[in-house]
């Protein structure tokens, strides 16, 4: 187990855009393949050395507590409840006594090989109190190229459009960003105030990532295991 920081993993929302497989669960503990998509973002972690976790519930608390009894031994893994309607920014803080002066953070349902030691690096080089990763917007729609007469040329299946970033968690945050940005959305309050005050910083990731927003997201990552191991794993 890595002892350079524990991961905070956001699981209390109620998941509505994935309703009404989510009326009785937890959006992080839809199925991915054979197991839910929370314990797969935990593994992301685990096999990089970062086993230690806290789990910020709300929604459905008690099934994350249930679900957290299951997971390996060798993990490290407390349950804090949140609250059911408490947003982003007051998961965080509500968890703060439980986490260290650097501290990793994601959400539950967000899925990428991301390689968290050069996370951590390039946190630590810079001079603010808080990192995002980022990764290139893929496009929910197919796009057509031509030439200058207008003759089609290429078309392309949702393709990633890399001068467009979008916040991908896979967090870092120094206590004293919590502490100091005010607001209780994380992505609509506490990011922005973060960025205009120049403690933001983004770490651009070239690799695999998707997030589990419907029901749909959810069989369609559980498709990519098929062949064994899956994309996000490093």
């Amino acid at each position: 187990m890595n002892p350079g920081a524990r991961v905070l993993l956001l699981c209390g929302g109620k998941g509505t855009r994935a309703y009404p497989h989510t009326a009785e669960l937890p959006k992080p503990l839809l199925q991915v393949a054979d197991r839910p998509v929370l314990q797969h973002v935990m593994e992301i972690y685990a096999e990089q050395g970062y086993a230690d976790f806290v789990l910020a519930a709300g929604f459905k608390a008690a099934m994350i507590d249930d679900f957290a009894r299951g997971l390996p031994r060798s993990w490290t893994v407390d349950v804090v409840d949140t609250g059911e309607d408490t947003n982003t920014g007051g998961r965080v803080r509500r968890c703060l006594d439980a986490l260290g002066a650097t501290f990793l953070a994601s959400y539950g349902d967000g899925l990428g090989d991301i390689d968290i030691d050069a996370l951590l690096t390039f946190h630590r080089a810079h001079d603010g109190s808080a990192t995002v990763t980022t990764v290139a917007l893929p496009s929910p729609y197919g796009t057509i190229e031509h030439d200058g007469r207008g003759r089609v040329t290429r078309f392309r299946e949702k393709p990633q459009l890399p001068e467009h970033r979008i916040n991908a968690g896979f967090f870092v945050f120094d206590r004293a960003a919590l502490v100091e940005a005010t607001g209780e959305d994380l992505e609509r309050d506490v990011l922005p105030a973060l960025g205009r005050a120049g403690q933001l910083f983004a770490y651009a990731h070239p690799g695999f990532w998707r997030s589990m927003d419907t029901y749909k997201d959810s069989v369609e990552l559980s498709a990519l295991c098929a062949d064994g191991k899956p994309p996000w794993s490093r």
